[in-house]
């Protein structure tokens, strides 16, 4: 069932905030341990706001777009008096002491929240396999991973234990895993929506977003928990009337992601996938003008992604250091008890990205690297800047490849980051970007999440 659906039968008294949940919470008990999806599940909780909006329906109250509306939180996300471990050792028993923003929001707009769910240890990774807690499984194909680092909210999607999820995305982490489920995630605009209560990655490139069925429920959930918040310096009031009206004339359609992408290997994008995004694009030319538009740097974007991120992973992990929360191991002296709680409580992509990070940082490397990817960030942003000067929407994948083996690349680092190499691109531009079930990804200018939805709704009713 989908968010609409269920606002209907809720409404209309056909069904009850309590029967879905419990039919949600059944579904979990027998399926979970297949997938991994969750890492806890707040049955208690979620029963007890079941009735809470049950009791508010039977007074009279109309019921909101997300009443009883069961979604899941990436562990990533803070949930007051709840555990939120990143998926990782070192904060396996941190308890958040205050709701993330977007929970407070979803909180009043009374959605219920089922559990918390696996990821990429610290969001790190596009397969979530790097959790501390074991990897979990795509519900398409239990064989294969369901993409990362949102990898359990997707899995929780597309297999029908939650109504829609909350991810995170730093370089593809929402889109990447919609893609390998078949579902719907949407990366907003950097500042679209607060930060604050998000375990931070990489803080210039994270962005909180939702993961949905349609592209109509995850607007729904955009729309819920957008806006300012003054907890987030970087957030930015939405523009009210940007938030459904139809703008879409022109589709761009990158040559660089068709002509010149290759991966490590000499392969580019898998057949099946361009054929996918063919027949989207012979669709769209039907409604809207369709052109051939350049993003000269995309084959740079994901070199400078990856100076760039390890470089903010290395300060925003400096505060997980055994001594003021989570995991500690103590040492002789203040040095090794640093060394042990960090070497035993973080798992080893995390151990890399930080010393990837720490190495382009240091005296003699800062210019040589550092500064030159935020020249070529620039760039990037640019190629985005002019391209929307002449099209509305961009069309493209999401990814180069179906989903992978679980196993396959965990120890080819390289090949496992060439998984986002659609999705970086709009992270380092701060643009949204609209990953559809079909695997097609749409990008479009800041705060044009309208345009997407637009174009999203026309090729998911064709």
């Amino acid at each position: 069932m989908i968010i609409t659906e269920f606002h209907d039968a809720l409404k209309n008294k056909k069904t009850s905030a309590r029967e879905i949940v419990i039919s949600y919470l059944d579904k979990i008990k027998k399926e979970n341990s297949g997938l991994n999806a969750y890492l806890e599940v707040f049955e208690e909780n979620a029963l007890n706001q079941a009735k809470e909006t049950d009791e508010r329906i039977a007074s009279g109250e109309t019921p909101g777009e997300l009443w009883g509306v069961p979604i899941a939180i990436k562990d990533n996300i803070l949930i007051r008096g709840k555990i939120a471990s990143a998926a990782s050792k070192i904060l396996g028993n941190y308890v958040a002491s205050y709701d993330a923003h977007v929970v407070e929001k979803l909180k009043k707009a009374g959605a219920i929240f089922l559990g918390r769910t696996n990821m990429d240890e610290f969001a790190m990774g596009s397969s979530t396999e790097n959790s501390a807690y074991g990897p979990a499984k795509n519900p398409r194909d239990l064989s294969r991973v369901p993409g990362g680092s949102s990898g359990g909210s997707a899995a929780a999607v597309a297999s029908g234990l939650a109504m829609a999820a909350l991810g995170s995305d730093t370089g593809g982490s929402i889109r990447q895993p919609a893609a390998f489920c078949g579902v719907v995630g949407l990366k907003p605009t950097y500042g679209a929506v607060s930060r604050s209560g998000l375990i931070a990655m990489a803080s210039s490139l994270d962005q909180i977003g939702p993961i949905a069925q349609t592209v109509e429920d995850a607007e729904i959930l955009f729309n819920a928990i957008r806006g300012k918040d003054e907890m987030d310096s970087t957030s930015i009031g939405y523009p009210e009337h940007d938030t459904r009206r139809a703008t879409v004339k022109t589709i761009g359609i990158p040559k660089e992601y068709f002509r010149e992408a290759r991966l490590p290997d000499g392969q580019g994008l898998d057949a099946k996938i361009k054929q996918s995004i063919d027949e989207t694009i012979k669709k769209l030319s039907k409604k809207y003008e369709v052109r051939e538009i350049s993003l000269p740097h995309t084959a740079d974007a994901l070199a400078c992604y990856y100076i760039i991120m390890p470089a903010e992973v290395s300060s925003n992990m400096a505060r997980f250091d055994g001594i003021r929360y989570g995991r500690r191991t103590e040492g002789d002296d203040l040095i090794s008890t640093y060394k042990k709680s960090r070497g035993e409580g973080l798992g080893l992509e995390v151990q890399r990205r930080i010393l990837l990070g720490t190495y382009v940082l240091s005296a003699g490397y800062y210019d040589a690297y550092y500064s030159w990817a935020q020249k070529v960030r620039t760039l990037v942003k640019d190629d985005f800047t002019k391209a929307f000067s002449e099209i509305d929407v961009i069309v493209g994948p999401t990814v180069p490849a179906p989903p992978f083996k679980i196993g396959e690349k965990i120890d080819d680092p390289l090949a496992m980051y060439l998984s986002d190499i659609y999705t970086i691109p709009a992270n380092l531009a701060g643009v949204p970007a609209l990953t559809l079930s079909n695997g097609v990804q749409l990008i479009a200018p800041h705060f044009e999440e309208a345009s997407l939805f637009e174009a999203g709704k026309s090729i998911e009713h064709d």
